[in-house]
C-alpha cells in the first residue's frame, strides 16, 4: 500500500515538472517577438531605399521594391501567428478580453489550423519570392533558367504540401467544417 502511493506521488511529481516545462518555450518565443524588430530595421532600410530611387528608378524596379516590402510584411504576419497562435497552444492562454484591440482570431487557432496558416504564409511568401525573380529577369541563360526551374519547383511544393495537410486534416476531422452543435446532435443535421 505504502509503495503504491509512494509510486503514485513520484507520478503526480513527475507529471507537475513535465507539464511546467512548456514554460521553456516562452523565451523562444520571447526571442521570435525581438526578431520583428530586425525585420522591421531591414523593412524601414528598403522601404528608404525606395523612397531615395523612386525618381529614378524604372517601373520594374519600384515594383520589386515594393514586393520587397510584401515579402517583409508577410514574414512579419507568419511571426505573428506563430508567436500567438504557439504560446497560445503550448505555453499559456492570454487573457486579453479586456483590450477591444484583440485580433479575432487570437485565442481560436489550434495546431491544426497553426500549421494550416504557416504554409499559407510560406506559400504566400514564395509566391511573392518567385515573382520578384520574373520580375528582374532581363536575359534567360541556361543557369538563370536553370535556377528559376527550381524555384517553380520549390513553390509547387510548397503548395501541394499545403493543399495535402488541408486534406489530411479535413479527413482527421471527419470531413466537417466546425464541430456539431447541440441543436445539429438531436436534429441528425
Amino acid at each position: 500500500m505504502a509503495e503504491k502511493t509512494l509510486a503514485k506521488r513520484v507520478e503526480i511529481t513527475l507529471e507537475s515538472w513535465l507539464f511546467s516545462s512548456r514554460w521553456l518555450l516562452a523565451p523562444f518565443y520571447f526571442g521570435l517577438a525581438l526578431s520583428l524588430i530586425i525585420l522591421m530595421i531591414k523593412f524601414l532600410m528598403e522601404l528608404f531605399h525606395l523612397a531615395a530611387v523612386a525618381f529614378s528608378s524604372t517601373e520594374s524596379d519600384v515594383i520589386l521594391g515594393l514586393l520587397t516590402l510584401v515579402d517583409l510584411t508577410l514574414t512579419g504576419s507568419l511571426l505573428i501567428i506563430v508567436i500567438f497562435s504557439g504560446y497560445e497552444n503550448f505555453v499559456s492562454k492570454m487573457d486579453h478580453s479586456d483590450d477591444g484591440d484583440r485580433p479575432a482570431w487570437m485565442g481560436t487557432i489550434d495546431f491544426a489550423a497553426l500549421k494550416l496558416k504557416m504554409l499559407s504564409s510560406i506559400v504566400a511568401i514564395s509566391a511573392v519570392q518567385l515573382l520578384r525573380q520574373f520580375m528582374s529577369l532581363s536575359t534567360v541563360t541556361p543557369e538563370r533558367e536553370k535556377e528559376l526551374m527550381w524555384l517553380v519547383i520549390i513553390h509547387v511544393v510548397f503548395v501541394v504540401s499545403s493543399v495535402l495537410l488541408a486534406l489530411s486534416d479535413r479527413i482527421a476531422g471527419g470531413g466537417h467544417d466546425e464541430p456539431a452543435t447541440e441543436s445539429t446532435r438531436s436534429t441528425g443535421h
